[in-house]
């Protein structure tokens, strides 16, 4: 892994705005991709021990709660939970470089910058599950508003794809600072 990259908040007022949003749908749209990419790669252990359980996933500097829970093999999205079975938290960077398999969690763990709460052998069997799965790293650029356009046009049926074509290309905004690799020299070419 990389040396751990200085840590780089959200801004304050993004945060504030951010924390003013419901958590509800968040939880669904996670425990949706959560079911979509992740659920039927976990063994049937982890899964009978994740049975029940209440989750809890608090990105800090974005001021987000997702609260979820494991039934019958599938992750759902549930009301706040006053004591979840496990809370993990982090800023968003953090939980970036965790889905860009940039950074291990024991380094971040182990500077403070991921926090695990609750049951602690349940923390290890996800953390364990999470690393033994080989699940290609997550690419920011590939949802992008060009990909997410480009893999549209791939897979809509043909009526759609020939008004597609017809349509001029836009130019699209480049992604946010905070979901682009952090520039270095090396990066830069100095």
């Amino acid at each position: 892994m990389n040396t751990l990259p200085e840590s780089r908040p959200l801004p304050a007022p993004v945060g504030a705005a951010l924390g003013l949003l419901p958590s509800f749908p968040g939880s669904a749209l996670l425990t949706a991709a959560i079911n979509f990419t992740l659920a039927h790669h976990l063994p049937d252990d982890v899964k009978a021990l994740l049975e029940g359980k209440r989750l809890a996933i608090r990105v800090l500097d974005a001021r987000l709660a997702f609260d979820f829970t494991c039934m019958n093999g599938r992750f759902l999205p549930c009301a706040k939970s006053e004591a979840p079975d496990l809370t993990i938290s982090a800023n968003a960077q953090d939980f970036l470089l965790l889905a860009q398999r940039k950074q291990d969690p024991d380094t971040l763990f182990f500077n403070r910058r991921l926090i695990s709460e609750g049951d602690t052998e349940l923390g290890l069997v996800v953390k364990n599950a999470l690393d033994a799965l080989d699940l290609p790293a997550f690419d920011p650029a590939a949802w992008s508003p060009r990909a997410a356009l480009d893999a549209f046009e791939r897979l809509a049926p043909a009526p759609v794809k020939e008004l597609a074509q017809r349509l001029p290309k836009l130019p699209l905004p480049p992604l946010p600072a905070f979901m682009r690799a952090p520039q270095t020299a090396e990066t830069v070419g100095v």
